[in-house]
């Protein structure tokens, strides 16, 4: 009796888009599968279809992928952009309705030798687009599709889209995207632990005082109005990226570096999440301020109406179990505030006795840094003594030993954190992919810190544009005597 196939036994040779002339198509898409094709990553008979509503014959589809590439990708990686244009072809299609499929299916051919799929459209359009999918003949076994956020609004409307792509896909041809998990610094995070002898041992409660977890942004609202507003700081970035990079930190060692291992461990932590108590958050709004020394409007003036949607938000977690059981992790994100900065800091706790203090020197905890962006680097505070002769005592100073991936990796290519996640997709690797069971225990958390900010009337206190945001943000950490990485 022969095994089942999988959608890891088959590499795609066709990949169809949608919302393929949309912001994300422009700026990621298409010069990630360009920068692949350049390098070789992408098999040479891969062709790539686009769809959306805009009409636009295959000659025009390739002159408005030319045109976004001229203008996304650095100018070290245009070579390869004649020969990728090659590669794609264009369909029209109304996704609201069933009838365009057909033609859509004819666009595609038979994908009996492999056929991947990226849905980017409106959560509405989710639904009506997998039966369309369904009734062109375009979901068989030889069919992945991958799903960009977001899913849903909460865990009932998630669990909605999630029963509409089971219909048709099994759970091994569903990838889930969270483009944080393309990143390199986050693969990176389990390469620290993971593949190194000095971390693992000290990874735990009885050397870690705390972790923080930092997603800053600086622009405002910009093209995403009408989602943003419906969405706020919490949906937006803490029920995905952040509480992804979360599992990251937190997991234990997997069996080995594989889907199913990896995602195991995620959920557990997931799932060890404590319910956020009274105090344990802040919410908060920007007002008209100055960010990179230029004036900047509030929230309520760029939307163009009063809202109570927040643009911050900072929370006190838990994660209760053997190993993390008592370490705080504190989380905040924000738009608005004075820098963009992904960040990863694991404050170690402080020495047990110090040998040095009859001599007059000082010591202070070890810490480590994991910066994700903009710059990709580590960095790990360690204690040294200051150089030179002293009468009066031995002089101890935090000096950082630090890790820039670009410079010690000169020479190797920055990739779009796409890149990664599109291969994948193509191959039929789900590792850096988000199962339900995860996207679950995600909305079930955020869930509850809502119903308990409805529960208790809690509304978003304003910061200054360009600001670390409300006051009350600095104080849920420093009544634990815990300071802000800045």
């Amino acid at each position: 009796m022969t095994e089942a196939r999988t959608s890891a036994d088959f590499t795609a040779d066709r990949l169809l888009l949608f919302g393929a002339t949309g912001d994300l198509a422009q700026r990621m898409l298409l010069p990630s599968l360009c920068g692949l094709a350049h390098d070789g990553l992408l098999a040479p008979d891969l062709r790539i279809v686009g769809t959306a509503r805009s009409e636009m014959s295959d000659a025009e589809f390739r002159d408005f992928a030319r045109k976004a590439l001229e203008t996304y990708l650095p100018p070290n990686r245009r070579g390869g952009i004649a020969e990728f244009l090659n590669r794609l072809t264009y369909q029209a299609l109304d996704a609201s309705t069933v009838e365009g499929f057909d033609a859509l299916a004819a666009k595609v051919g038979k994908p009996d030798r492999g056929l991947a799929i990226f849905l980017s459209t409106a959560p509405s359009l989710f639904e009506p687009t997998i039966a369309g999918l369904q009734a062109a003949g375009l979901t068989g076994p030889e069919v992945r599709i991958g799903l960009e956020k977001p899913l849903g609004t909460d865990l009932e409307s998630s669990c909605e889209i999630n029963d509409a792509v089971a219909a048709a896909f099994s759970e091994d041809r569903i990838f889930r995207i969270d483009h944080y998990l393309g990143k390199e610094t986050v693969q990176n995070l389990l390469a620290l632990r993971f593949a190194n002898v000095m971390f693992e041992p000290i990874w735990n409660a009885n050397y870690i005082d705390h972790v923080q977890i930092t997603v800053a942004e600086t622009v405002g609202l910009e093209s995403r109005v009408a989602y943003y507003d419906d969405s706020g700081a919490l949906r937006d970035m803490v029920q995905n990226h952040m509480l992804q990079l979360l599992a990251l930190t937190c997991m234990e060692p997997p069996t080995s570096f594989d889907a199913t291992a990896v995602r195991d461990e995620k959920v557990k932590v997931l799932r060890s999440l404590r319910p956020v108590g009274d105090g344990e958050t802040v919410t908060g709004q920007y007002r008209a301020g100055a960010v990179d020394g230029k004036a900047v409007p509030g929230y309520d003036e760029e939307l163009g109406k009063d809202s109570d949607t927040e643009t911050f938000v900072a929370i006190k977690a838990h994660v209760d179990n053997w190993r993390w059981k008592g370490v705080p992790f504190y989380l905040r994100t924000g738009k608005r505030l004075p820098e963009r900065v992904t960040e990863i800091v694991v404050q170690f706790r402080c020495i047990p006795f110090s040998i040095f203090e009859g001599r007059g020197a000082k010591t202070v905890p070890n810490r480590l840094v994991i910066g994700i962006q903009p710059e990709e680097n580590i960095s790990l505070r360690l204690m040294a003594k200051v150089p030179g002769l002293d009468r009066e005592g031995l002089r101890l100073r935090p000096v950082p030993l630090d890790i820039s991936m670009p410079d010690a990796f000169a020479g190797a290519v920055k990739r779009i954190a796409y890149e990664r996640l599109l291969l994948d997709l193509v191959e039929g690797d789900q590792t850096l992919f988000v199962r339900r069971d995860e996207v679950e225990a995600q909305w079930e958390w955020v869930d509850a810190i809502r119903a308990g900010w409805t529960e208790a009337g809690v509304q978003p206190r304003t910061y200054t544009a360009g600001s670390w945001g409300p006051s009350a943000a600095i104080a849920l950490a420093e009544r634990d005597g815990v300071s802000w990485h800045e």
